[in-house]
């Protein structure tokens, strides 16, 4: 891996009038679209991204209403908008495989089930199986929001590490420095399309291989849960990784990477 690649590279694209930022690490492999959860913008993954960044060429997406990306509160910040950005960054690229935490991975669905032609891969990491008549996301909306607003008044690291005790130190800042980015009208919209929009109606449409990471804490996704999310996808597999929760790479770094690493050796696309 050349010295360039251990330091992030910013770009921008503006999608349907929305400008979106992204980092990128790497200079070579397969491209690989990471897509964070519902309050990481893309520099909270950039441990993540420097490891996958030996295999594949990164790119680390602020999502809309995060980081350095548009925040406007007009914007629609519900999943299939979201899936549009994704979809505008993958037609700059060739056939690159999602790889999609949390919030990112019913992103990620959305994208590969509206644009199913652009993506050589889907890894989906312990996605919300929330929805219409489905059980609520463990995580309750007020936690989201109260971390925030403590950070906008001046709690700083302490009010990270309130919320993250088990954080590392390196991760907590920056919890307290990126959570501010966050919108808050970006935050409720997201979690609302956890609840009102079916992540299981799209799964059919998925026809790239996808892999579902899921953790054995936190109960965001359970046994039955991942038997049937794998049952409804055309090409699907599952793999539990051990003592983690929701946060998966925060607390299992390297299984987390070498399950991605082995997915995307498997099915991403060499330029």
């Amino acid at each position: 891996m050349s010295d360039r690649s251990r330091q992030p590279r910013s770009d921008f694209l503006t999608a349907y009038g929305v400008l979106i930022h992204y980092e990128i690490w790497g200079d070579s492999g397969p491209d690989v679209i990471l897509v964070p959860g519902i309050t990481s913008p893309a520099p909270m993954w950039g441990f993540v991204a420097e490891r996958m960044a030996a295999f594949a060429r990164v790119f680390v997406m602020d999502v809309r209403g995060r980081g350095l990306s548009d925040r406007r509160e007009t914007l629609s910040y519900r999943e299939r908008d979201c899936a549009r950005d994704v979809i505008a960054l993958a037609r700059r690229l060739h056939r690159p495989l999602i790889v999609g935490h949390s919030m990112g991975g019913r992103i990620g669905v959305a994208a590969a089930a509206f644009a199913p032609e652009l993506f050589s891969g889907l890894i989906a990491a312990d996605p919300p199986v929330s929805g219409p008549g489905r059980r609520h996301y463990p995580t309750p909306l007020v936690w989201y929001l109260d971390a925030m607003e403590e950070l906008a008044n001046g709690g700083g690291y302490e009010a990270a590490r309130r919320a993250t005790p088990t954080w590392s130190e390196e991760l907590t800042a920056l919890r307290a420095k990126w959570l501010p980015t966050c919108s808050r009208e970006a935050v409720i919209g997201a979690y609302n399309s956890f609840h009102e929009d079916s992540m299981h109606e799209l799964l059919p449409r998925v026809m790239c291989p996808t892999l579902l990471l899921y953790a054995e804490h936190g109960d965001t996704i359970r046994e039955e849960d991942a038997a049937e999310f794998v049952d409804l996808l055309p090409d699907g597999q599952a793999q539990r990784i051990d003592d983690a929760g929701h946060m998966i790479p925060y607390d299992q770094l390297t299984p987390f990477v070498d399950a991605v690493r082995a997915f995307v050796t498997e099915h991403g696309a060499t330029r």
